[in-house]
């Protein structure tokens, strides 16, 4: 899998990198560096009551990201990065300083993305689900995962947005259910 992953990577740097995309794909990267790009529209949307439940669904997925992707699987699995590893490959970014699977840009992305989907009009949430992909790929085309770590992040990513869809709508629902009673019984 590990000469796959690397003949992906080299066959994007060889055929698709170019100096026109270059520049775009590191400011499509650098906006899912630190989860900077997800957290700033998490808080923009917890500043208003309409948007107010994506934002926390948002807030929730991207804490579970940071724990199962980077406190937990990169410290377990530990994998080392393809362009130390893979011979030719040029990283086109600063080197990261930790371990490659999964990738964390594309975890981070792909939770919170996955788990706003329901909550804003399907235009937005569309354009946030391509965004998440355009980081995702631009993670291969800088040269810093290989394809498996973004595919790692990405089968977490969407994971954990439906987990927290799954579980903040049950813990919404019997709140709600709870209120509807004592408000029937004070009425």
């Amino acid at each position: 899998m590990l000469s796959i992953d690397g003949d992906i990577l080299i066959f994007i740097q060889e055929n698709i990198r170019n100096s026109i995309c270059d520049p775009i794909f590191k400011t499509i990267t650098h906006l899912g560096d630190a989860g900077i790009f997800w957290i700033l529209l998490t808080l923009v949307l917890l500043c208003f009551k309409k948007t107010r439940k994506a934002g926390v669904y948002s807030a929730i997925a991207l804490v579970g990201s940071v724990v199962v992707n980077n406190l937990i699987l990169k410290n377990l699995v530990n994998r080392t990065r393809p362009y130390e590893v893979v011979e030719g490959l040029k990283c086109i970014v600063s080197p990261a300083h930790d371990a490659s699977f999964p990738s964390g840009h594309t975890g981070a992305s792909f939770a919170s993305a996955t788990a706003m989907f329901r909550q804003l009009p399907k235009k937005a949430a569309v354009a946030l689900i391509i965004l998440a992909a355009l980081i995702a790929f631009s993670r291969l085309y800088i040269g810093i995962h290989y394809p498996t770590d973004v595919l790692g992040g990405l089968v977490t990513g969407i994971g954990i947005g439906i987990l927290v869809n799954v579980i903040a709508d049950r813990v919404c629902k019997s709140g709600k259910g709870e209120a509807e009673k004592e408000q029937e019984a004070l009425g």
